[in-house]
């Protein structure tokens, strides 16, 4: 099993449904769940599961919600970014993590993140820094 960066193939064609909302004001809500190196996450996941979810001292399940950062343009390329997300005081490892739409039916997953080896906190804060929001780095950018 493993954790593959990817946008989420479902994702892309939801895109087209209007599934997913990232305006600041009533848009969708999403959140980011924590994952251990025994989960299967990548572009070919599709929702939310609490398969290998991480588990600790002051983590739930789910994760946390994020605060997104309304979508732009630079030049030909769309993007949205959310806030740095910071679990606290938390006793925790995690490989990667899922972003996903808490407010849709059946929470779409929308990336998948893999940190790149296990991330461990004890006691302390468990942050997930994103990228700059730009075109070239956002986390979400459609060229």
């Amino acid at each position: 099993m493993a954790i593959t960066t990817a946008l989420c193939t479902s994702f892309k064609q939801e895109l087209m449904e209007a599934v997913h909302n990232f305006k600041n004001s009533g848009g969708s809500t999403f959140n980011l769940a924590l994952y251990t190196s025994s989960a299967s996450l990548g572009a070919g996941t599709t929702a939310y599961t609490t398969s290998n979810e991480a588990s600790g001292t002051n983590y739930t399940a789910k994760g946390a919600s994020l605060t997104r950062v309304d979508p732009t343009t630079s030049g030909t390329t769309a993007f949205t970014d959310f806030s740095d997300l910071t679990f606290s005081n938390v006793t925790i490892t995690a490989r990667g993590c899922l972003i996903f739409n808490d407010s849709a039916s059946g929470d779409p997953a929308v990336c998948a993140l893999d940190f790149g080896g296990d991330k461990t906190s004890t006691a302390g804060d468990f942050t997930i820094q994103f990228p700059t929001a730009d075109a070239s780095n956002a986390i979400i950018r459609i060229a």
